[in-house]
């Protein structure tokens, strides 16, 4: 019997910030939760605190160092520094191969026991996912192994990442009805939220005058509320007038709202509110399947329209792919075969919307039974250094 105790107490995580919010947005997520919900002592290095402050308004963007709701928060000026052993986490993670400081990784290297170290990777359907989940990666000079750990969609892969009161939140949310309330503190008005709502977060590369135009012919009334600078050229050119925070405009059935950026909390609720959620990268993809609502999905783009490939791979899989929320995702991220007619796909979808709130509920519990992306990933790491531990005792080390 190891009589030795757990020793993965503390983490490290380095977070580039290369998707204005994406990353950050993901990073931010996962160290409160090790934090909060696992209560390792976790310290988040991110080299870009502006875009962090957007999404968290008590970021200090001048700090060096900063306490926020229970992680240390370091800003990451680059890869220079010196380290000892003492400087080092039991658990290592470097976000999308982001290159941990050299110096860090030499201090990895002489600390006994060594880290775990991860790379945590992005979230793709694709079937090569899950034979390159967990495989190590020995380093080319020192005696470290660093780990590939995949969020996925099915038991071979890590799962989704979920904070273990997410459902409860959500539930307790719509169960009190506090959608109308939540709305109107961002000055959506009565009117505006008895007509379908949509929330729209998306790349400024997105076909937002096609949609519009569908949305302006719509039958039935539409309320789109927009992150501030959130496509904001095409929507400005749309309506001819400037629209920052708190600016409306209307054209034919679709009236616009501006929203200012909100604290990650309150988008959850955002998506928890609205109808049909158009979501963007990553952190947003998944809240949105959490949130059991339709959505359309906007993919960063990637050379030789790879992200093609990883749209239709999740399409191929996500259950409540009917065949125009197919075509509305592939329309959006110019994914069609041929010219797409918006306004057929849009006047289907949206009287699919209804129905389509119970097939998102039901794929919410499916995605539940494969585990949370980060108990997956310690209960993985504890494995590994037991393993240590047991080379250690018996002398292999």
């Amino acid at each position: 019997m190891n009589s030795h105790p757990n020793p993965l107490r503390s983490l490290d995580l380095f977070c580039k910030v290369v998707d204005n919010y994406g990353d950050i947005g993901i990073c931010w997520r996962l160290a409160r939760q090790l934090a909060h919900e696992h209560g390792l002592a976790v310290r988040l290095w991110v080299d870009d605190l502006v875009s962090f402050r957007r999404i968290w308004p008590t970021v200090d963007t001048q700090a060096h160092a900063q306490e926020l709701s229970g992680v240390t928060v370091l800003h990451w000026r680059g890869q220079d520094g010196q380290f000892t052993p003492d400087d080092v986490a039991d658990i290592v993670i470097e976000f999308f191969g982001c290159e941990i400081p050299p110096g860090y990784v030499e201090a990895m290297a002489q600390r006994s026991p060594k880290p775990v170290w991860f790379n945590l990777e992005g979230l793709s359907a694709e079937a090569w996912v899950e034979g390159c989940h967990t495989l190590p990666s020995p380093h080319r000079a020192l005696k470290l192994t660093k780990y590939f750990f995949f969020p996925g969609f099915n038991e071979r892969t890590g799962g989704l990442s979920f904070e273990a009161d997410l459902q409860a939140r959500r539930q307790a949310f719509l169960a009190a009805n506090e959608g109308p309330a939540f709305l109107a503190r961002l000055g959506v008005t009565p009117e505006q939220a008895q007509a379908c709502k949509v929330s729209l977060f998306c790349y400024d590369y997105a076909p937002i005058p096609e949609l519009f135009a569908a949305w302006q012919a719509s039958p039935a009334p539409i309320t789109c509320l927009v992150p501030e600078d959130v496509g904001r050229a095409a929507i400005e050119a749309f309506f001819g007038t400037p629209m920052r925070a708190g600016r409306v405009a209307t054209q034919g059935a679709l009236t616009v709202r501006v929203l200012p950026f909100v604290p990650q909390t309150d988008y959850d609720k955002l998506l928890w509110s609205c109808d049909l959620n158009f979501v963007r990268g990553e952190d947003s993809f998944v809240r949105a399947q959490w949130a059991a609502r339709p959505f359309i999905w906007n993919i960063y783009h990637q050379d030789k329209n790879l992200h093609h490939t990883k749209l239709n791979a999740f399409l191929n899989i996500y259950d409540p792919a009917t065949p125009a929320v197919a075509d509305l995702n592939r329309a959006w991220n110019g994914a069609c075969p041929g010219e797409p007619d918006w306004h057929a796909i849009w006047q289907t979808l949206q009287t699919q919307l209804p129905a389509l709130n119970g097939q998102a509920e039901q794929w919410v519990q499916k995605m539940l039974a494969n585990g949370d992306w980060m108990n997956n990933l310690l209960s993985f790491a504890a494995r590994l250094a037991a393993e240590d531990w047991k080379t250690a005792e018996n002398g292999l080390k």
